[in-house]
């Protein structure tokens, strides 16, 4: 290879990584955040009326860096709409408030189906046969570059926030997880917190592992019992939806949250006057 050639490739990579994203990026942001888009999350996003000015404002930009970053496809028939694609958008960059991270980096692309949608797989049994099974699911996210969700359910829940349960919060929940390099509870931690996070986040899940087995009532969704990535999933939900009961039931999960998060949702339910407490 010439040096010309290898000279223009590095020309090109650059800008493909560095110049064409800052250009998408400026231009995102060039123009005011639409007014019917802030009327919509005001109606329909519970938290969007408790954020403060400036969170309010972060919001607003995440979501439009989100809008022109990602693509979205409807499935089984479904055209998704603008509300749909800024409702979807705004959910997920609530995770993202106050944190220098980019805004899910490895995702590309949105699936949204009318309602839960069938994935067809295979199941492993312990004497070494395979079988084929069919899984009715709410939402996916893989490592692949995508999240998969059902419309229906993402619009139950924004119907009933603050009931725990939250398939836009669940399944980007996981994209943040595999940042690290791999789905298994554990997101990209500074070197401070990780010796508390493995030793809070070991213990509240057996916890929630023995109360599952025993069939106890808990605040967090059993389901995230089955592995330490759907327990940072569930307790995310737990977290933005329901942080006061988190708070008094696990204050060391509710504590440990809210410094990887960088926000404390409790005070988006408060009455102004409670704010001033």
């Amino acid at each position: 290879m010439s040096l010309l050639a290898a000279l223009l490739i590095v020309a090109l990579a650059t800008l493909l990584l560095f110049v064409l994203p800052a250009r998408r990026r400026r231009r995102a942001l060039a123009a005011p955040f639409p007014a019917a888009w802030d009327a919509l999350l005001a109606r329909r996003l519970e938290p969007y009326a408790g954020l403060e000015k400036a969170e309010r404002r972060q919001l607003q930009d995440l979501v439009r860096l989100f809008l022109a970053d990602k693509q979205f496809h409807g499935c089984g028939g479904l055209d998704v709409t603008e509300e749909m694609r800024v409702l979807i958008a705004a959910q997920a960059c609530l995770l993202l408030l106050n944190r220098s991270s980019r805004i899910f980096p490895g995702l590309q692309h949105i699936l949204v189906y009318p309602g839960a949608f069938v994935r067809e797989g295979e199941e492993w049994h312990e004497d070494g046969t395979v079988s084929e099974v069919s899984s009715e699911l709410l939402g996916e996210s893989w490592d692949a570059g995508k999240v998969i969700l059902s419309w229906e359910d993402v619009d139950r829940d924004l119907d009933h926030f603050g009931d725990g349960f939250n398939v836009v919060l669940h399944e980007f929940a996981h994209q943040l997880d595999s940042e690290s390099g791999s789905e298994n509870g554990t997101p990209v931690l500074s070197a401070s917190d990780s010796d508390e996070w493995v030793r809070v986040m070991t213990r509240e899940y057996e916890g929630l592992a023995t109360a599952a087995e025993r069939e106890e009532e808990t605040l967090l969704d059993p389901y995230g019992a089955s592995a330490p990535a759907e327990f940072f999933a569930v307790i995310t939900e737990t977290f933005f939806e329901l942080p006061d009961q988190l708070s008094a039931q696990h204050p060391e999960l509710f504590s440990l949250l809210r410094r990887y998060y960088r926000v404390d949702p409790a005070q988006w339910y408060r009455a102004p006057e409670d704010k001033l407490q």
